[in-house]
């Protein structure tokens, strides 16, 4: 297939993709929107799910229906089991948008996806945190309407919530690894980095769309589903590496977010590389100025980053892991059509946002 064909197949993914999410917002709003006792709440939904769920790139949604074509056979085909995919796609979005909304709020950031993020909108503030709620109670709402019937539901289920466990995890190792109140560089080292991004985002945004696509598609052998895991694992990691590079060097134009990683204080890929290149008295540049929010101090860590190259660190690495990845592709997919690890992989290799 052509650059052009898969382009405009690509395309059309993403448009069908699109085009069912006011259905989504039907299935979970609509029959209650006039209710006597809870239609206010309902309506706040609405506007919750509006808001914060479409807006992104949806690749996590899309490798969902993508993996699921590639693996189910021809009988499984049939519209009513690819409305069925394109549902379980928009619950990991909406899972998404639980993470993100209330993630926002932990880091104190200010914008998402290009818009202000939503405790940042006039009236929401901390109210935020019941809306997180009620889109983690979407995903379970919708899964039960779509999927309660069918043989893999359980399944489903159980990945669903392992996966919510699992990403609080990370969540919870970065919080406690990189406290806003107090910068402590000696807790950044690469193995807890490497946890981190396992649990906090490997899991939910590689491993969970193609588990999902398998078990939809009849797949639920323990072998087949570690795996994809081993693959999509490894591809998690270095996702996340380039979302900390890009939150530096990325042009916030395209990326649709300002970058604060370093007023964070996070335990980032580029701050752990810089620890194990620093001289002492680099050290010192970084104990005194990273997780300030004073823009001069910003401007020294960058200019140190700058100074240890790492910018043609990421690009080595970057070549590295794709090497990596090859190989475990060919190692691992033994019963797994390849194609659904090579797409994956040309989406997020050298993406710029």
């Amino acid at each position: 297939m052509s650059d052009g064909d898969s382009g405009a197949r690509a395309a059309a993914e993403r448009e069908e993709f699109a085009a069912f999410f006011p259905q989504i917002v039907r299935d979970l709003t609509e029959d209650m929107l006039g209710h006597p006792e809870v239609g206010d709440a309902v309506a706040r939904l609405k506007q919750v799910l509006e808001y914060n769920a479409p807006g992104g790139k949806c690749n996590r949604g899309l490798t969902v229906v993508a993996a699921y074509r590639r693996l189910a056979g021809p009988e499984r085909q049939d519209p009513e089991s690819l409305r069925c995919a394109l549902a379980v796609g928009w619950c990991i979005e909406l899972f998404q948008a639980f993470f993100l909304v209330a993630d926002d709020i932990m880091d104190s950031s200010l914008t998402r996806r290009g818009q202000l993020c939503w405790y940042k909108k006039e009236g929401i503030g901390l109210d935020a945190i019941n809306d997180a709620f009620l889109l983690e109670s979407s995903v379970y709402r919708l899964l039960r309407r779509y999927c309660g019937q069918q043989p893999f539901y359980l399944h489903l289920l159980e990945l669903f919530l392992q996966t919510g466990y699992q990403t609080e995890l990370g969540q919870t190792l970065d919080l406690i690894t990189a406290p806003v109140s107090k910068v402590d560089l000696s807790r950044f080292s690469e193995q807890r980095y490497k946890a981190i991004v396992k649990y906090k985002t490997a899991f939910y945004s590689f491993y969970l769309p193609v588990a999902a696509a398998m078990y939809m598609a009849g797949i639920d052998g323990k072998e087949e589903h570690e795996d994809a895991k081993a693959i999509l694992l490894e591809m998690g990691e270095f996702f996340q590496i380039q979302d900390d590079f890009l939150d530096c060097y990325g042009d916030p134009a395209l990326t649709g977010k300002v970058g604060t990683d370093i007023q964070d204080n996070k335990c980032s890929w580029l701050v752990v590389q810089c620890l194990q290149r620093a001289t002492p008295q680099q050290r010192q540049v970084l104990e005194e100025n990273y997780g300030s929010k004073e823009p001069h101090k910003v401007a020294k860590v960058k200019e140190l980053y700058d100074a240890l190259g790492m910018q043609a660190a990421f690009r080595e690495y970057e070549e590295s892991s794709y090497g990596r990845l090859q190989e475990l592709i060919g190692s691992h997919a033994r019963r797994l059509p390849r194609e659904i690890f090579l797409d994956l992989a040309q989406k997020i290799y050298k993406r710029q946002k």
